[in-house]
């Protein structure tokens, strides 16, 4: 269009545009109209939503507030249904703790070991006991301070008998009855202790609150190891060290443990405490810069809070300082017969009904659960409450363990209840077995007593109660129990018995079966103690009796001791002064009898007196009976097997020993078990190389101890020699036997020794100990060296006297060992002579003989043998002039061409009962029939003694068995006065304090003298001075032994020893160092210091007198040194050539001397043991029966030139100082005086005659 016309084209597009519009239009138009309509439907519609919202939102506004009020009320109703559940809870709450905690009105809902039932009662208890308080804890307090080293007794009487009474009459609050146990423990703690092995018993308990509660470390004395035990169970959970003061490495130890806070026991400790520990016992911790350490040694050591430090000794009566005292708690452990009794019925019943010991244990550690559950939930229940905050009602804890408590409670209570009653009936049941274990206590103690009489005579608990179960095993069984009770207690008691005689010297053997016999009859109420304590110690009054003795024959001690018994025991003794007086005939006829004991008694004493009364008489009129006596008695009262020691079997010894138990064999003089235990060996298969030899000696410690290990792999014997020579080294054994855990079976360690104080006591008390003794009794002697006599032996020897002179010398050489019974009578000095003497003796004798023969010689050199074996061999032994004197005299009867004189045969000895001669016969069998022949006791006459012999002997038997026997008696209580023994120790201190003269004023003395003063004057005044250092010390030891038992001053060891003493009426050890030897009793020794007093006195004030008393110098030999010099002054005599001979006069007594002698002295007081004097001829004869000692009539002693003295039959006499003669010290001799004789002196010799200064 464009190409035909523009106009044509815009037309075009105009037209094209209008009918394009048009078209739109047509389809807009309708679209318009429609959305006017729809725009006017939507005004309406919107009025109309407008109007329907406003009604919407008048709607909602109404449905929110009424859904606010529906939550509203909804969280209303939430919140009472809330308090209503909590109001549910609270009151089943209240009601349990109602039901559980108000029962205390009801007063019967718990047991009483949980104290929820009395809570309001114990409130009144604590509020009461608040106030008691003062006085609970003043006697607790003093108790853990001062009570721990007493006994239960002691402690018993301090809190109950002075404490308490001193705290209630100074009206200090105190609890009644007052217990330590409610203050410091209780019943739980109690139990817990038990169950590890403390026994029940109220000391046990008590030294369980001195170990736990104690300020100080304690210090056990624990000989029975029952502490150790306990507190090694005690502590094994905290990991325990232990040591000794004797390893090497103890310091580092005790470090260790200090520094982790482990517990630290010192095991063994003795006498002596290391001082490098005493910071850790005195506690002396230090703090710098907020470290807390202790010094140990050179250093610093951390200390931990929890370290705890023990010490235990096994000593029985260590003595320590007041130091270790002031540093340590020391406890004593030792077990009581009352706690021993309760052990020893656990181990009766328990193998006598052991389904009731079993029931009893069970029943034991049930009630201690029980109570440590009860403990427990009381523990929780409080716990809960003092920690409950807010409403106690919401605490469902509390509540829950309150339920529970409850429930476990009632439960426990029953079986508590069960349990009590079962307790009961178990216990009724065991009592019925408590009269054998009271007499196992009282045999144990008996037993552990013996080491009071000799150190080695240790026993330990242990070892005594496998004797026990042996008994209880070996014991007849019987259905009824009265029977099966009596073979118990006699099975036991022998066992006993034998099993102590095994360990002890034949002295001892008596004392031990009658100190068991005592203590069972005293369990028995049978032998007061009064009656004891007058039979042990007779009359020790310090004033003699203004009666005077009716009769020369009785001794002054005996007339003594029957006033005494008199006035102890009116009832028996009350007539026995005038029935003596009255009828002194009849009693001097008993009196004179051999074996008074076994005669009837006079005046039918017999059958108003008991067995144990007799002795009492007795002890009165004949010391030297009561020996046999008390042999009769102990026969009587228990049975004569108790008086016939077993006999030492090697076989009987292997059987009872074990590879960890040592046997001990005690030597005695003369003794050597050696050969007994190769033969011994050789029998059992262990001979040659298995049985190990050492003598021990310097150096032998090392090899010791590699025998030791190699027996103990091997299962070798091993036999260490004379272990006495290295006491310090059997620690270092006792620790390799500590070690050996698991030994050979067939090991055995036998060791020898001599009695040695410081013998280690666990070797002691483990081991089997056994005793040998050369056999006693001529016969029996003779009969064991002929045993060890081969036939080769004595067939060696060609020459025909060889078998005779071989019986000759085991009779010489069972004579010089019997002497050895009859005490300083027979030596001066025991020797041990042994079978190695007899054996080298055989051997010379073979030696010399044998050459003869060959020879052709029909001499025998006696000379040659009687100095070999006299002199050299037994001589050699001999240290004491007078005792080679005495062997010399046997060789010289013995030994000569005499014995084979068949004109006048020889006899040893012969009687009218007896006849000692050498056999004839060529055969070993001919000579030991010949011994078999020989009776079995022989009297003293045999070894040339005098009968009275046997006498002395008797006599000192039954003095050392008195001796021995006070030290067994308990040094506490009351005397036989009935007033306690610290009032009569301060009677008897105040009475001889009051008797004390005054010291001699030496200078004011000297000045008198002037300046010519003779070498008797020189001798006064010495004596003088020695005198006032006695007096001195006497005094001063009485003041300060008063003021100690008043308690102004510390009792010390010293004055404790003088204290003791006094109550046994003997001389303090203190006094002794000071004053001449003596052998006489307090009383006595009083009388002889008040006339040596007296003659010191006269000296000075009258001169020098008369007649020298020479038993009150103080050193008499100096007095007669000075008279010597006096007469070589006044005659010129050079002094080293002149010397001293005596005189015996015809004056009998002082009064009869009128003038001094014109050269040397008159002296009196010597007393002639073992002969008599003939005043008439003025010459020593044969003493009188019973007649031990006789006064010697004055004795006049003249210094002569020594070449002038020519004496003929004369006998040089020995003067000693007491009847202990001359020690092996040499102690003891004053001078040698000269007897005449008509008799050869070799008599006197062999009599053991001799002079004393003092009587006994």
């Amino acid at each position: 269009m464009e190409a035909v016309s523009r106009a044509g084209l815009g037309m075009l597009k105009f037209v094209e545009a209008v009918m394009s519009y048009c078209d739109v239009f047509k389809e807009v138009k309708p679209k318009r109209e429609k959305v006017a309509r729809l725009e006017r439907n939507f005004f309406l519609s919107k009025r109309e939503l407008e109007k329907i919202q406003a009604e919407l939102l008048a709607i909602q506004n109404e449905l929110k507030a009424l859904g606010d009020k529906y939550e509203a009320a909804i969280r209303e109703k939430q919140q009472l249904q809330e308090e209503a559940e909590i109001m549910e809870r609270r009151l089943i709450a209240a009601d349990k703790l109602i039901s559980g905690l108000g029962s205390e009105n009801i007063r019967q809902f718990w047991v009483q070991e949980l104290p929820l039932g009395k809570w309001t009662n114990d409130l009144e208890e604590l509020k009461r006991r608040k106030v008691k308080l003062l006085g609970d804890c003043l006697l607790c307090a003093a108790f853990l301070s001062y009570e721990g080293a007493f006994t239960w007794e002691f402690r018993d009487e301090m809190i109950k008998g002075v404490w308490q009474k001193d705290v209630q009459i100074r009206d200090i609050p105190l609890s009644q009855p007052f217990r330590l146990e409610n203050l410091l423990t209780d019943d739980v703690e109690i139990s817990r202790w038990g169950s590890q092995g403390l026994p029940p018993d109220e000391l046990s308990v008590q030294n369980g609150i001195l170990t736990t509660r104690a300020s100080r470390f304690p210090l056990c004395i624990d000989p029975q190891q029952q502490a150790l035990n306990w507190i090694k169970r005690k502590e094994e959970k905290n990991n325990l060290r232990m040591a000794s003061f004797n390893d090497p490495d103890f310091l580092k130890q005790l470090e260790m443990a200090i520094k982790y806070g482990n517990p630290f026991l010192f095991h063994d400790v003795d006498e002596y405490i290391d001082p490098v520990i005493d910071n850790v016992l005195e506690k002396n911790i230090k703090c710098t810069q907020g470290r807390i350490f202790i010094v140990l040694g050179d250093k610093e050591v951390d200390y931990d809070a929890n370290f705890r430090l023990y010490l235990n000794t096994k000593l029985a009566n260590p003595r320590y300082s007041p130091a270790v005292f002031g540093k340590a708690m020391v406890i004593n452990y030792t077990v009581t017969l009352k706690g021993l009794e309760d052990q020893l019925l656990s181990v009766i019943v328990g193998s006598e009904r052991r389904e009731l010991e079993e029931q009893r244990e069970h029943l034991i550690q049930e009630t201690f659960e029980n109570k440590n559950l009860l403990k427990d939930l009381e523990d929780s229940l409080l716990r809960e409450l003092a920690t409950s905050t807010g409403n106690m009602l919401d605490n469902v804890d509390l509540v829950h363990t309150l339920e529970e408590t409850k429930a476990k409670a009632n439960e426990v209570s029953e079986k508590l209840k069960l349990a009590e009653k079962t307790a009961a009936d178990i216990d009724k049941l065991r009592d019925g077995y408590r009269p054998a274990a009271k007499r196992g206590a009282i045999l144990f103690f008996v037993l552990s007593e013996m080491a009071l009489v000799n150190t080695m005579y240790q026993y330990s608990l242990i070892a005594f109660l496998d004797v026990f179960g042996l008994s209880l095993r070996k014991s007849i069984p019987d259905t009824i129990l009265a029977k099966r009770l009596r073979n118990i207690m006699d099975t036991l008691t022998f066992n006993i018995y034998n099993y102590g005689c095994t360990g002890l010297f034949e002295k001892h053997k008596l004392l031990f079966s009658f100190n068991m016999t005592i203590k069972i009859e005293q369990a028995d109420h049978k032998v007061p103690q009064d009656e004891l304590d007058f039979f042990l110690k007779g009359n020790l009054s310090l004033e003699k009796s203004a009666r005077k003795k009716p009769c020369a024959w009785l001794s002054d001690q005996g007339w003594e001791d029957i006033i005494r018994a008199a006035e102890l025991f009116p009832e028996q003794f009350g007539s026995l002064p005038d029935d003596v007086e009255d009828n002194p005939d009849e009693w001097k006829a008993w009196y004179d009898l051999d074996a008074l004991e076994q005669a009837p008694f006079p005046m039918d004493y017999g059958n108003s007196l008991t067995n144990f009364q007799k002795l009492l008489l007795l002890r009165c009129f004949r010391v030297d009976r009561v020996y046999r006596a008390v042999t009769d008695y102990v026969t009587l009262t228990m049975g004569v097997k108790y008086v016939q020691p077993p006999v030492i079997s090697f076989e009987a010894i292997f059987e009872q020993s074990t590879p960890n138990s040592p046997i001990v064999f005690i030597l005695s003089p003369g003794s050597d078990p050696a050969s007994d235990l190769m033969k011994l060996a050789e029998r059992t298969g262990f001979g040659g190389s298995r049985l190990k030899f050492l003598a021990m000696g310097q150096g032998q410690e090392k090899v010791a101890l590699q025998l030791l290990e190699s027996a103990v792999a091997r299962g070798q014997w091993l036999m260490l020699q004379n272990c006495h020579l290295l006491v310090k080294w059997l620690i270092d054994l006792e620790k390799a036997l500590e070690k050996i855990v698991k030994p050979h079976p067939d090991l055995r360690l036998w060791l020898t020794t001599d009695p040695t104080k410081g013998f280690p006591i666990g070797i002691l008390q483990k081991s089997l100990k056994v005793v040998t003794e050369p056999p006693n009794g001529l016969k029996l002697n003779m009969r064991a060296t002929y045993f060890k006599i081969s036939h080769d032996a004595l067939d060696q020897c060609p020459h025909p006297a060889f078998k005779a002179l071989v019986y000759v010398l085991a009779f010489f050489h069972a004579v010089v060992q019997e002497r050895r019974k009859f005490g300083k009578i027979g030596w001066n000095v025991p020797y041990d002579f042994n079978e190695s003497d007899f054996q080298v003796c055989m051997e010379i004798l073979n030696t010399y003989l044998t050459k003869a023969f060959q020879q052709n010689d029909d001499r025998i050199p006696w000379g040659s043998l009687k100095y070999l074996i006299g002199e050299v061999m037994y001589g050699g032994r001999a240290i004491d002039s007078f005792d080679r004197r005495i062997l010399t005299i046997y060789m010289d009867e013995y030994l000569g061409d005499f014995i084979f004189d068949t004109f006048q045969p020889f006899h040893f000895f012969c009687n009218d009962d007896v006849d000692y001669k050498i056999p004839e016969g060529d055969s070993k069998d001919e000579f030991v029939e010949e011994i078999e022949s020989l009776p079995l006791a022989n009297t003293p006459e045999v070894f040339g003694l005098h009968s009275n012999a046997e006498i002395g002997y008797y006599t000192q038997a039954a003095r050392d068995m008195w001796s021995h026997l006070l030290e067994l008696q308990p040094q506490t209580g009351e005397s036989s006065t009935g007033i306690s023994r610290d009032d009569y120790i301060g009677q008897v201190a105040k009475d001889i304090e009051n008797k004390m003269p005054a010291v001699f004023d030496l200078d004011h003395i000297r000045k008198t003298f002037g300046t010519d003063i003779t070498p008797t004057t020189v001798v006064l005044l010495q004596e003088l001075e020695r005198f006032n250092k006695l007096m001195v010390r006497m005094s001063r030891s009485l003041a300060e032994l008063q003021r100690a038992l008043a308690g102004e001053v510390g009792m010390s060891n010293v004055l404790d020893d003088v204290a003791r003493a006094l109550f046994n009426g003997q001389i303090p050890g203190i006094w002794r160092k000071l004053a001449p030897d003596t052998l006489k009793t307090l009383a006595n020794w009083m009388i002889h210091f008040r006339s040596r007093h007296s003659q010191y006195t006269t000296w000075v004030e009258e001169g020098e007198p008369s007649v020298m008393w020479l038993s009150g110098l103080h050193i008499p030999e100096s007095y007669l040194t000075a008279l010597v010099q006096a007469t070589c002054r006044k005659n010129g005599w050079p002094l080293d050539r002149s010397t001293l001979y005596t005189q015996v006069t015809k004056y009998r007594t002082v009064d009869e001397v009128t003038e001094r002698p014109g050269q040397g002295c008159f002296v009196s007081g010597l007393y002639l043991e073992g002969a008599d004097w003939d005043l008439e001829n003025s010459c020593l004869v044969k003493s009188k029966p019973k007649v031990l000692v006789v006064d010697l009539p004055i004795l006049k002693i003249i210094p002569i030139e020594a070449h002038r003295l020519k004496l003929q039959n004369t006998f040089r006499t020995p003067v000693y100082t007491t009847s202990m003669r001359r020690n092996a010290m040499g102690v003891g001799l004053v001078f040698e005086a000269d007897l005449f004789t008509t008799r050869h002196i070799s008599h006197w010799v062999l009599q053991g005659v001799s002079l004393m200064l003092n009587s006994d």
